[in-house]
């Protein structure tokens, strides 16, 4: 029987697709990264926090940037490269970093931060990375407080241009409902300032976070702790199979970072040992899967 040549092209597609089609789809899914902060593996601005991400399973570190003159200061290169270096040792890498030293110094009033996240934007210009958050909780929480948010916009319109020059991205973290969240963001007016989203504290705030999610979009959204309050994740009151869906219905695949959800009488290790999994059947990534 003659075979055209049709026919003879479909049937090779056809076996193409069975040895390599699948293997593509599954590797365009979504990746969602998982990782953690080094103050919630409990090494906090220190190196050692990649060696117990490695410990759990962990793919990154949301790394901390603090003050001048720290042990850890990666303002001086000599701490950067112990940094990369502990990530190339353990293959864990750097998620982020961020400023949680502005809850207790505050972005919006004291002098000297304004330079020091210039610091942290010539850093990650230097090691690589692309976001930042910026806290905004404890000393520095700015809710009903127009007068300290118009400051921070102040401030974020200054450093806003030499962000965008460097390619990164400045998140704000802190307790403000999406309406101020995107007053900020409007009036600096630049791709470089974004929301860093916590579920957790969005959450207990009384917001609804699916409708927050949604109206600050993908393009509003740098990064994601997921979080919990005295429980692990998927067994307290935060509906994360809800989060993931609106998560992939406004395009976001990035990294998920964790943050507290543990328990007594558990170990951080075993905890977030627990999380990870949890996050990862959840939201199928590549590591589940391969």
């Amino acid at each position: 029987m003659r075979i055209s040549r049709r026919l003879m092209l479909g049937l090779c597609g056809a076996v193409a697709w069975r040895f390599t089609g699948h293997r593509a789809f599954a590797e365009s899914a979504p990746a969602y990264p998982i990782g953690a902060c080094d103050w919630s593996l409990g090494a906090r601005q220190t190196p050692r926090a990649f060696e117990v991400a490695k410990e759990i399973g962990l793919d990154g570190v949301q790394v901390s940037f603090g003050s001048p003159g720290e042990e850890f200061d990666l303002r001086k290169p000599e701490v950067r490269q112990q940094y990369q270096e502990a990530s190339r040792r353990t293959g864990v890498k750097i998620a982020s970093l961020a400023m949680g030293i502005l809850n207790s110094i505050p972005f919006a009033s004291d002098p000297r931060t304004e330079e020091w996240v210039s610091d942290c934007i010539d850093v990650m210009a230097a090691m690589g990375q692309k976001i930042v958050l910026l806290a905004f909780f404890g000393k520095g929480d700015i809710r009903n407080q127009p007068d300290l948010q118009a400051e921070v916009i102040r401030r974020l319109k200054r450093l806003a241009p030499k962000a965008e020059k460097a390619g990164v991205i400045l998140g704000i973290e802190s307790m403000l409902n999406v309406d101020d969240h995107l007053k900020i963001l409007d009036a600096v007016g630049s791709p470089a300032v974004q929301v860093y989203y916590d579920v957790a504290n969005m959450h207990y705030a009384g917001y609804d976070i699916f409708a927050e999610l949604r109206r600050l979009g993908r393009e509003r959204i740098c990064q994601v702790h997921t979080k919990e309050y005295d429980h692990l994740l998927g067994q307290g009151p935060i509906d994360f199979p809800k989060i993931r869906d609106v998560l992939q219905e406004i395009g976001y695949t990035d990294w998920l970072i964790l943050e507290a959800a543990t328990v007594k009488g558990r170990s951080i290790v075993d905890c977030y040992r627990e999380n990870a999994r949890y996050l990862r059947s959840l939201f199928h990534t590549s590591r589940e899967s391969s």
